[in-house]
């Protein structure tokens, strides 16, 4: 019998201030995994009474790793990364959002003792340039619980089509200001903007140095902090122009635009466009995609190749999902069977007008793409993948709870 049939690793969970710790939490519950969510970020604390936490939980709970979203709950001064090596507890990261947007800002890793998980599988050449040597892909996945057929909607969500999301306006300038890039930089930044999201690269620091050479000293003078601010900002504007490009193909088919006060700034008026405030993920989203004859998608320019939440959560919920083709979905969904694809925004018409029209092949699909998502895609399978990453990895476990 090996170690994992003995008994699974005890998982110390960092922080609740990402929602996907919750979904962990539940799935942990469910498969009997003992776990602890421990909110750091909940109260203000110097150096002195971090440690002293952290080290009373370890020696009351003793786990096997610590596991954090998106590096939260992690501090800048490595104090958590010299406290896990000391213990021998491995820290496990995943990452949900750009890990080339957040790493660069944190002391130089722990290879032996850190383990980081992607949702994006092109990210981690990045990651490992980064000196991480235990990097390994986790796609996104869905509370099967939470969504799934049944929720009630409102009236008022009924629609032949709906979108839901960010504009990216607010967020891009919150981060070009953050950056206070310098004039060069500043005359560049919709250009470039553009330009990188036209380009097969994911990467804004080596776009620039292939492309646009004469910015590069000036985005190296910004520092780490500013300079990984104005790249993520350039994704941000390259984000917005792309997604108010696909939403644009919408308009003539009355759509329902769900998201921040920036889509009435952008939209331009349509007959039958209507605009809906931001829908709380967890109390109305459930209730929501249901009432659209077809959800519209369309990716954040971050993720060239994986998928984002919507991907799951639509078919789990029963509902029927457009997006837009990521290569990484082809590897979790058949397309044309179990999932319907856009090429670009110019072909987003086309499929729109197309899926409208068949009711019998929007319930097909629906019906095909939940199976698949019960089948391999909730966060139940994502806990046992992770379980068996931290058991290849670190397979002594010599962490306290050993």
């Amino acid at each position: 019998m090996n170690r994992r049939q003995k008994r699974p690793p005890r998982l110390l969970l960092l922080t609740s201030a990402y929602f996907l710790l919750g979904e962990l939490a539940a799935a942990c519950s469910r498969q009997g995994v003992p776990h602890l969510l421990l909110d750091l970020g909940a109260k203000e604390m110097d150096a002195r009474r971090f440690v002293e936490t952290l080290r009373e939980t370890v020696a009351s709970f003793r786990p096997d790793a610590v596991l954090t979203v998106n590096h939260l709950g992690v501090d800048r001064e490595g104090v958590l990364q010299s406290l896990a090596h000391d213990m021998r507890l491995p820290l496990v990261s995943w990452f949900v959002d750009n890990p080339e947007f957040i790493l660069p800002v944190y002391p130089p890793p722990d290879a032996e003792n850190a383990l980081v998980l992607s949702w994006d599988a092109d990210s981690l050449d990045a990651v490992r340039s980064l000196g991480f040597s235990k990097v390994a892909w986790l796609p996104l996945g869905t509370d099967p619980e939470r969504f799934r057929p049944g929720r009630l909607g409102r009236p008022e969500w009924r629609a032949p089509v709906s979108f839901v999301g960010n504009s990216m306006l607010l967020k891009t300038s919150r981060r070009l200001a953050a950056a206070r890039p310098g004039p060069a930089l500043l005359a560049a930044f919709v250009p470039l903007s553009a330009e990188f999201a036209a380009s097969g690269e994911r990467n804004v620091r080596t776009f620039v140095a292939a492309n646009r050479p004469e910015l590069a000293p000036e985005m190296d003078a910004l520092g780490v902090e500013r300079r990984t601010a104005y790249e993520t900002a350039v994704v941000w504007r390259a984000t917005l122009d792309y997604r108010l490009g696909c939403v644009r193909r919408t308009l003539p088919f009355s759509p329902l635009v769900a998201g921040d006060p920036g889509w009435r700034e952008l939209l331009p008026a349509a007959p039958g466009l209507r605009l809906h405030p931001e829908v709380n993920y967890y109390e109305e989203l459930p209730g929501f995609y249901p009432q659209s004859d077809v959800n519209f998608n369309c990716t954040s320019v971050q993720m060239k190749g994986a998928v984002n939440q919507r991907v799951f959560d639509v078919p789990a919920a029963g509902a029927f999902l457009l997006t837009d083709h990521r290569a990484q979905l082809e590897r979790m969904f058949e397309p044309g069977r179990e999932i319907m694809l856009y090429e670009s925004p110019e072909d987003a018409s086309a499929q729109l007008e197309r899926c409208l029209a068949d009711a019998d092949l929007r319930r097909r699909v629906a019906q095909a793409g939940r199976a698949r998502v019960l089948a391999e895609h909730t966060y139940d399978h994502r806990l046992r993948t992770l379980l068996g990453l931290i058991e290849e990895h670190f397979p002594a476990r010599r962490g306290a709870g050993a």
